[in-house]
């Protein structure tokens, strides 16, 4: 009996183990809010690039969700892999489709990956005039 419910625990571990491998979540968000209102930034564009040469090659693109988020912003099915990235967030339609003035179109944000086991989080704190930017987790 004992090793039945060896053989079933083992198994049970070892299908678990491949259903956490497969579902790996993707290496990189990020997360644009409003500073004047608080509030998220739903509805930007935002692109992924890679740097090829002296040159930005684009990976991927999505739009912030509800709570201003794309949660996984890096090729599905990819890892990740050690080089310059850059980011950039389309806020001039933006605040153009808010009625608002803005001072820049775009904001492209670089980054270097160095551990490709590392999730990287890029959250954007946005208004009209300025923004910030760091590394999140």
């Amino acid at each position: 009996m004992n090793t039945f419910k060896h053989l079933i625990l083992a198994g049970a571990l070892a299908l678990s183990a491949g259903l956490a491998t497969a579902a790996a979540p993707n290496p990189l968000s990020v997360h644009v809010l409003d500073l004047q209102s608080g509030q998220p930034s739903a509805g930007i564009k935002v692109t992924l690039e890679q740097r090829a040469g002296e040159g930005w090659r684009e990976l991927a693109a999505g739009v912030t969700n509800a709570q201003g988020r794309i949660s996984a912003l890096y090729p599905e099915g990819k890892p990740i892999a050690a080089g310059e990235y850059r980011i950039v967030f389309q806020t001039g339609e933006h605040f153009a489709r808010a009625g608002k003035p803005s001072f820049f179109p775009r904001i492209p944000v670089e980054f270097k990956v160095e551990d490709t086991q590392q999730h990287y989080h890029i959250p954007l704190l946005l208004s009209p005039f300025g923004y910030s930017t760091y590394r999140g987790n």
